[in-house]
């Protein structure tokens, strides 16, 4: 039994030099080309006549058009679409895609257009060759920003028709083999990208033969010396276990043989890549790699699959906790097989690998294996399905993501999955990634259940939603109504499809909220220009429709929504109105200009947004000085940040108002709090036994929650700096108060900000 890292080679037979061109006329092609065509068209034997022929028509177009072009390494170039087409091939990918890959390169490289591709050779395949060439357009830049672009364009064209990526697979499947051949100074640039964005993709569809020789071929160019000495290492095991792993072939060959079953026992080696990856995670020598061989059984049924197990399990020990069932929960990308670990002859750790010839199928080819399928004429469900809800799910990211960084942000989660299995209390299992939590499994049944969310059951018991679940769990979630997604989750989930869901629900919050405070601050800037309320949006729909074609929105919405967020000034916008107003012929209220003009000079006008804190995204109460109701305040419109309070003695406000005093408004406190709200306080205690607990304990009994507590190192004195959430003001007195006449305390004050002069 012979082991190999290298591609299979294909024999080719000569072909005619000389054929017709697309137009008909004669075309004299190198013998060399035409041979490597020959070797193409002997895999096309799963088309029809009238396919093929189209195949032939466009391999001799793009020979036209790449006339004259050479690779790195002196062959005519066109030898390399002809390469990608058969990989494509051995896919049994369909027609379409053959002649795309053939004219893959031509738009960019030939001057040739889409609308010329179209006319020969129709619109699905000018929609492939448009989709490739936009690809290799894409530079992964190592800015962050500009490659997670890259990645957004990237996956969305692979989204929309899976062939394009299939065929920029097989291109730089073919790259990567004659990477040699380039200036050397290239091969960690295209290598890197190669292992980092490729190889994941590969992988997530399931294309674990395309996955396993990008990995070894970039591991070849990145690290040339570290490849060839694990190379020779890997010859010497070789030839040392080869008696053992032959005998190991032989023995299983036959205990298959004696219950009947009909299989096909091969033998398998892990990749450089692989062993090297081990070697560094888990910081072992080559000496300690104990599974670098293994076989993989293909027979004839799922029972099969089962029964070749317990012949293999009676034959050899098994090594415990090595045995996965991949059948039963096949992993995310589709893979199904059943893995084992015995220990062979002379202490030999192998791996079996026990699937169905269809599971073989999927394993090695993923996503493509709906053509290879169709191409067989399989009569069993096919897998055209295979990462279609992963593709799906990047349109719906991109829908609720509009941000390229963090469309990125959310998928790059998905390309490296590790799998955990857990279940319904119907039993339904739900394969999710490694470190997921009760709010991913939440939203992996729904986007409505996750995000109405509350609590949750983990094997009966009463479990935190930050929870990370573990294979076998059962999981139960309980939903509320009212409930709504906690911006705090975004801190834990760990699935694109929740995180995507979570944010998108917050945005549209925000939004939404903005636009109601927008129109709250229009309001009141209309009483200051004598205008007692907002027009009705309906009622004056043209006088909307003036104001907007003057701002540049849309919407009504959407400019009460940069009002909110402080993107626009109210009293600008006011202004405006009040003008477009005076042009109807309507007059400002003199009484009510001149009361709210006297207004402006007191504490607060009638206009004021009251608060209670039970506002949301769009208000903000500043952690420099930490206002609780009571306090004198001031309202402040930053630029995208909503509306920020601050106390009205806080340094930062009062710079900010010197600065942008346009940008304050009038804000006044409700009459009763819907929450509690933070502020600071420090105490000074004579330091000794049970001192803080005595502090904890006087807040406790002052009905104040701690939120935050630090110290200086302990001395003679020592001072307890606190956040604590209080009722109002005069709660935060009482606090102090009740501070003042504990035994151990020296001093205590409320941390108030420094007002500038």
């Amino acid at each position: 039994m012979a082991f190999s890292h290298s591609a299979t080679q294909v024999s080719t037979t000569p072909a005619p030099s000389g054929a017709a061109s697309a137009d008909g006329a004669a075309l004299i092609i190198d013998e060399g080309v035409a041979s490597c065509f020959a070797a193409l068209l002997a895999q096309l034997d799963y088309l029809d006549a009238a396919e093929s022929q189209q195949v032939q028509l466009a391999y001799r177009y793009a020979y036209q058009a790449h006339s004259g072009q050479l690779r790195s390494s002196g062959e005519p170039y066109i030898t390399h679409p002809i390469a990608v087409a058969q990989l494509c091939a051995s896919w049994k990918l369909d027609a379409q895609a053959l002649i795309a890959a053939l004219l893959h390169d031509a738009m960019e490289d030939c001057g040739i257009t889409k609308a010329d591709l179209v006319e020969r050779f129709g619109m699905p395949v000018a929609e492939l060759v448009d989709g490739l060439t936009k690809l290799d357009k894409l530079q992964f830049d190592t800015r962050e920003e500009n490659q997670a672009e890259s990645f957004r364009k990237m996956l969305l064209a692979m989204a929309r028709d899976v062939r394009v990526i299939l065929i920029k697979l097989a291109d730089r499947t073919h790259n990567m083999r004659t990477l040699s051949d380039m200036p050397r100074s290239k091969w960690r640039r295209i290598s890197s990208e190669t292992l980092e964005v490729y190889a994941p993709i590969a992988h997530r569809l399931g294309l674990n033969q395309t996955y396993r020789e990008l990995q070894d071929l970039s591991f070849r160019h990145l690290h040339p010396w570290r490849y060839d000495t694990l190379s020779k290492a890997v010859a010497r095991s070789r030839n040392r276990s080869r008696e053992s792993v032959q005998k190991m072939q032989t023995e299983v060959d036959a205990a298959l043989a004696c219950v009947g079953m009909s299989a096909v026992v091969t033998g398998r080696e892990k990749t450089l890549y692989a062993i090297y990856q081990k070697m560094v995670d888990q910081h072992l020598s080559f000496a300690q790699v104990s599974d670098l061989y293994g076989f993989r059984v293909v027979v004839r049924s799922v029972l099969d699959c089962y029964t070749a197990l317990g012949v293999l399990h009676q034959a050899y020990k098994p090594v415990p906790g090595k045995f996965k069932d991949h059948i039963a929960i096949a992993k995310l990308n589709g893979y199904q097989s059943l893995h084992t670990t015995l220990v062979g002859p002379a202490g030999l750790n192998v791996e079996f690998q026990i699937r169905t010839e269809e599971m073989h199928i999927v394993a090695e080819a993923g996503v493509a294996a709906h053509w290879l399928y169709k191409a067989r004429q399989s009569e069993g469900e096919t897998n055209q399905s295979m990462g279609s809800k992963w593709l799906q799910s990047l349109l719906d990211i991109q829908d609720e993501t509009r941000d390229a960084a963090e469309f990125w942000d959310h998928v790059k989660v998905d390309l490296f999955p590790d799998s955990v299995y857990v279940f319904t209390p119907k039993s339904r299992i739900l394969a999710l990634p490694s470190g997921a939590t009760v709010v991913d499994f939440a939203y992996a049944i729904h986007s409505d259940i996750g995000d109405r969310t509350v609590a949750a059951r983990i094997n009966h018991e009463q479990m935190p939603l930050r929870t990370v679940l573990k294979n076998g769990d059962v999981v139960e979630v309980e939903t509320a109504q009212g409930a709504r997604p906690n911006p705090a989750w975004l801190g834990f989930v760990r699935t694109a499809r929740a995180r995507s869901k979570i944010r998108h629900y917050l945005k549209s919050l925000v939004q939404t909220e903005s636009a109601g405070l927008g129109e709250k601050l229009l309001a009141q800037a209309l009483r200051a220009e004598g205008v007692e309320q907002l027009p009705d949006m309906q009622q004056h729909a043209a006088l909307w429709d003036r104001l907007l074609r003057a701002t540049g929105y849309r919407a009504p919405s959407e400019l009460l929504t940069d009002i909110g967020l402080g993107r626009r000034i109210a009293g600008i916008i006011a202004k405006r109105l009040v003008g477009l107003l005076m042009e109807d012929g309507l007059r400002p209220d003199a009484v009510l200009l001149s009361r709210e003009r006297y207004a402006a000079h007191e504490s607060v006008s009638q206009g004021a947004i009251t608060l209670d804190g039970s506002e949301t995204a769009p208000v903000q109460y500043a952690s420099c000085c930490r206002p609780v109701p009571g306090d004198a305040i001031v309202g402040y419109l930053g630029k995208g940040e909503g509306l920020v309070v601050h106390h009205a003695r806080c340094g930062v406000g009062q710079r900010l108002q010197r600065k942008d005093a346009e940008r304050f408004i009038a804000v006044d406190w409700a009459d009763e709090p819907a929450r509690l709200f933070e502020t600071g306080i420090v105490v000074t205690v004579n330091n000794g036994k049970g001192v803080l607990a005595r502090v904890a304990s006087e807040l406790a009994s002052s009905e104040a929650d701690i939120v935050r507590m630090d110290m200086d190192d302990a001395m003679a004195t020592t001072e307890l700096r606190f956040v604590i959430a209080v009722r109002d003001l005069a709660h935060v007195e009482a606090v102090l108060r009740n501070l003042r006449r504990a035994p151990a305390v020296v001093r205590v004050w409320r941390v108030l900000p420094q007002q500038t002069s």
